[in-house]
């Protein structure tokens, strides 16, 4: 299969920047750090979005490309409202100004793509991407734009800003490159963020490593801490239905359990974070029923990071795939 076949099978998604080599954080611990999660307000996509789903290149964790500014590390934890668990194996999508208020694909910026990508998130329901602190424009205060595709049927969009004093700072210390100065509008005076903010507030810490910054930010979104059903995934699960792998996260071997409503062709894949195949198993023709397929990721010489994996079925109904992430720590 071709890299773009895959990023339209699996709704264009991927992640993991700086993985954790902890275990998966414990359900009851996570709603019990998050108390009553609030839904993250709703926000314009902005004049900038384009529609990442539609250009499989952004399959990718650093965004920077050529764009020059102090280097950020951004987390986001995805939460389900009515649990406060994880939302595991969504796309989000980001997209924001480079250091002088542009945005890549409008006006004299047509034909560029930085500052644009999207990750699926992991077992903690977490994702990261490498990009550089934004600039500002006018009428808008510093901002990111993101958008929580939960299902073909519902996806969140919205903003997040940092506390402003600590932004300025970031321009004031680094005057050389962000040029424009301080930034002049306060979040309260921004129409994004005018009607309350405090969960569009993201942390803002230096990074002594990299010498730019690390930023974290909690979005709650409409589920129970699992992916959305929509009508795709609902066809899907009529004839293959795959479960996440265990243990997740995991040392070297971990199992994948499947289940064939009907007997099929099985063709298992398994993808990095930057939209490359790493390995395909054919499994033939396999009867309905149970099943599970084996992966020792040190055999295979990888590195300790996420991956995508697959599973492709053809039977006398058509084509189905599904697709979910796991995590291979030291």
């Amino acid at each position: 299969m071709k890299r773009k076949e895959f990023l339209k099978s699996i709704g264009l998604a991927s992640a993991g920047m700086m993985i954790s080599t902890n275990e998966t954080i414990p359900n009851n611990q996570l709603a019990e750090e998050n108390g009553d999660c609030a839904i993250i307000p709703t926000e314009v996509a902005g004049p900038f979005p384009l529609d990442l789903s539609t250009n499989n290149f952004y399959l990718r964790q650093n965004i920077i490309e050529d764009r020059e500014g102090k280097q950020l590390n951004l987390k986001m934890k995805i939460i389900g409202s009515e649990n406060c668990y994880p939302m595991r194996n969504v796309r989000v999508n980001i997209w924001h100004c480079d250091k002088d208020g542009n945005y890549s694909g409008y006006g004299n910026q047509t034909g560029q793509t930085y500052l644009r990508g999207y990750q699926m998130t992991d077992a903690n329901g977490e994702v990261e991407f490498i990009t550089i602190f934004p600039g500002w424009y006018p009428g808008r205060v510093c901002h990111i734009h993101f958008q929580v595709y939960v299902s073909a049927s519902y996806a969140a969009i919205s903003q997040f800003t940092f506390d402003h004093d600590a932004v300025n700072n970031v321009y004031k210390f680094n005057s050389s490159i962000y040029t424009r100065g301080e930034d002049p509008q306060m979040p309260e005076t921004d129409g994004a963020f005018s009607d309350g903010y405090n969960l569009q507030l993201a942390s803002l810490e230096p990074n002594s490593g990299t010498g730019g910054y690390d930023a974290l930010l909690s979005v709650t979104v409409q589920g129970e801490g699992t992916v959305g059903v929509s009508h795709i995934e609902r066809q899907t699960s009529r004839h293959l239905i795959m479960e996440q792998n265990f243990p997740n996260p995991f040392l070297n071997e971990t199992r994948i359990p499947f289940k064939l409503k009907f007997a099929s062709k099985v063709k298992f894949e398994l993808w990095g974070i930057e939209g490359k195949r790493i390995l395909e198993i054919d499994k033939g023709r396999l009867s309905a029923g149970d099943h599970e397929i084996v992966i020792n990721l040190k055999s295979l010489e990888l590195l300790p990071a996420n991956y995508l994996y697959q599973i492709e079925i053809e039977n006398n109904s058509g084509q189905f795939k599904t697709c979910k992430l796991m995590t291979h720590y030291k």
